[in-house]
């Protein structure tokens, strides 16, 4: 398969344009990934177009293919998201990564109650560009045409107006309606998971006040760093995306 590259800044292309790549992906290309002039790649924008072209020019500065095809995916609709709960041992790191391989839409970062791990002050920052770089490499390794889109740092007051607006899906292990058994409505979806000691009693109760759906996987309980991707599987399926 060819190697697949991301460049935002290409928003249309025709067969034949020449199309640059500079800045750390053309390094990575030319001196890690070793591109030679002559090949075939995937380049696309994160925003649903993913061109195919022959490398032209392939230095360290500049990654440039001549268009040979040109497709365009649209969003998906529903939108799935993952408000994944900030947890220890990079653990919510693994789930972002997987979530975004898996084809979600988006991630929340969520400050819950029982997280151990805190952004606060620069963290906020940090973490937030870490989580941009994993959901990025992610998306090239899987070759997807969207780049999922990662929110800001909520807290579970925040967390809990977006059901409102949303089917908000929250993972409790003892819930009573089972994720496999969800009819899709139409309206994006926002799949809530906990952190290691699970999601605190009363954030549930003020996620549930706010008119989200308790659901559960099945009879065992998974780790943080698995639970989103395999609900995220499960929906998938459900929204016929697979």
């Amino acid at each position: 398969m060819a190697h697949f590259y991301l460049s935002e800044d290409t928003r249309e292309a025709a067969v034949g344009d020449r199309i640059s790549i500079t800045g750390q992906e053309a390094r990575h290309a030319v001196t890690v990934s070793r591109v030679r002039v002559g090949e075939s790649l995937l380049v696309g924008n994160g925003s649903g177009l993913v061109l195919t072209g022959t490398v032209a020019t392939a230095e360290p500065g500049e990654l440039a293919i001549v268009v040979d095809s040109v497709s365009s995916t649209p969003p998906a609709a529903p939108a799935l998201w993952l408000a994944q709960a900030l947890a220890k041992g990079d653990r919510d790191e693994y789930a972002v990564q997987a979530a975004s391989e898996l084809g979600v839409d988006g991630v929340i970062p969520w400050s819950s109650q029982r997280s151990i791990v805190k952004w606060e002050g620069q963290k906020v920052k940090k973490g937030h560009e870490r989580w941009s770089a994993i959901v990025r490499e992610a998306s090239k390794q899987s070759v997807r045409a969207w780049l999922p889109e990662v929110a800001p740092l909520v807290s579970t007051r925040q967390l809990a107006v977006l059901a409102a607006t949303t089917r908000m899906l929250v993972l409790e292990p003892t819930a009573d309606a089972t994720l496999g058994a969800l009819v899709p409505d139409g309206r994006d979806i926002v799949l809530v998971v906990g952190p290691e000691g699970g999601i605190a009693p009363s954030e549930i109760a003020a996620l549930m006040a706010a008119g989200a759906e308790p659901v559960r996987l099945g009879d065992t309980v998974l780790r943080t760093s698995t639970a989103g991707p395999a609900a995220i599987a499960v929906l998938n399926v459900a929204l016929a995306r697979w």
